[in-house]
């Protein structure tokens, strides 16, 4: 699946779009990919995921769903995604 899209989305329309949970997101930001560019309102600081990132995501967990641990599932990814770039 790949989604065209021209500005960020944040981290409700980035579940929807990758099938991966906000949950998991936030925990795989820290380890295996560099955290989403935020915009600040107020206090409060709202992830925004370019699609560079979205499509990531979604190697990531194609990888994942086809019995990888999520370290190596994360690298091949990382991986591809460059060798893409």
């Amino acid at each position: 699946m790949s989604i065209k899209f021209k500005k960020t989305v944040g981290i409700g329309d980035a579940t929807l779009l990758t099938g991966v949970s906000q949950k998991q997101l936030r925990s795989w930001e820290s380890r295996f990919f560099p955290e989403p560019d935020r915009v600040v309102c107020g206090e409060r600081a709202y992830r925004r995921y370019t699609q560079a990132d979205i499509e990531l995501i979604q190697k990531i967990k194609q990888y994942r769903d086809q019995g990888y641990t999520l370290e190596a599932a994360a690298k091949f990814a990382n991986k591809e995604v460059l060798k893409n770039a």
